[in-house]
């Protein structure tokens, strides 16, 4: 509702965002090469609904993920041990085929003296997947994010996922899980850590 000379009046019926005249050609001209009619009814509104699709599919690029963890709590009543976030679901899309990565991500750190809000791990990994991506430097950009800027003496982060540009083309094989894994700090230099935390995941 909007209000105008003090009476609410109904707000506009269609308030999507615009979509470029460009953006909506581009999807037709991808239609027609696929064999199909961008023109009949089922496909008339398909190049604006995909044009929407992928700003939203691609928000991470209009994030800085660092942001979510400017916040943090010193109060831990003396807590020193592993802070871990399990089995997160992301959806991504892999920058080579723009198919879709879908999976879950495992996110722990050894905290020094500060922790954060544990929502704010899974918005870095949100930040990251909403972008282009391959498993392997999403997983290192996350990674490497929570160290840089949490200053804590270890990070671990596992991602397991399946890549629709394996399951829908090329080998066509379902039900195959990719995983990688980066850690730092104590998890990479002290092999009893590295454990531990692998083991809290699941993936030890």
């Amino acid at each position: 509702m909007n209000v105008m000379h003090g009476q609410f009046v109904p707000a506009a019926a269609d308030s999507k965002p615009p979509v470029p005249a460009e953006v909506q050609e581009a999807v037709r001209t991808l239609l027609r090469w696929a064999g199909d009619d961008p023109e009949r009814e089922g496909l008339i509104d398909t190049p604006a609904r995909v044009g929407r699709a992928w700003r939203e599919y691609c928000a991470g690029y209009a994030e800085d993920p660092a942001v979510h963890l400017q916040r943090t709590f010193e109060e831990v009543a003396g807590y020193d041990e592993v802070v871990l976030l399990r089995d997160i679901p992301f959806h991504s899309h892999c920058e080579h085929h723009l198919a879709p990565i879908v999976g879950t991500a495992s996110i722990a750190y050894l905290p020094t003296d500060r922790v954060v809000g544990i929502s704010k791990l899974a918005r870095v990994l949100h930040g990251y997947a909403r972008r282009l991506q391959i498993q392997e430097r999403l997983t290192s950009e996350i990674a490497q994010c929570i160290w840089d800027h949490l200053s804590p003496l270890g990070v671990a982060v596992v991602i397991k996922a399946q890549h629709g540009c394996m399951t829908g083309r090329g080998v066509r094989t379902h039900g195959v899980d990719m995983v990688t894994s980066k850690v730092l700090g104590c998890f990479r230099d002290d092999p009893s850590s590295r454990k531990e935390v692998l083991s809290l995941m699941g993936h030890g």
